[in-house]
C-alpha cells in the first residue's frame, strides 16, 4: 500500500503498524515522535495502530543540542 511518509510516497507492506513502519525505516528503538494524519501517536499505541492506504505520517527525530 502507498502512504506519505514525511513528504514522500512511500510502497510499505499491508496491514503495517506505526511499530513496524518504524523497524523498516530503521528507527524502532529511537526516541522519535509519530503523527498519523495530523494525530500524535502516544509510543504505547505504535504496536497497536494500524496504517491505512492513504495514511500520512510524520515521523520526528529527537535531536539534542545546545
Amino acid at each position: 500500500m502507498h502512504i506519505m511518509l514525511n513528504g514522500q510516497s512511500t510502497q510499505v507492506a499491508e496491514a503495517m503498524t506505526v511499530a513496524g513502519l518504524l523497524e523498516h525505516t530503521g528507527l524502532a528503538g529511537r526516541k522519535v515522535a509519530v503523527e498519523v494524519n495530523q494525530e500524535v501517536v502516544p509510543r504505547s499505541r505504535h504496536a497497536d495502530h494500524p496504517l491505512a492506504e492513504g495514511d500520512r505520517v510524520e515521523i520526528i527525530h529527537a535531536i539534542g543540542g545546545g
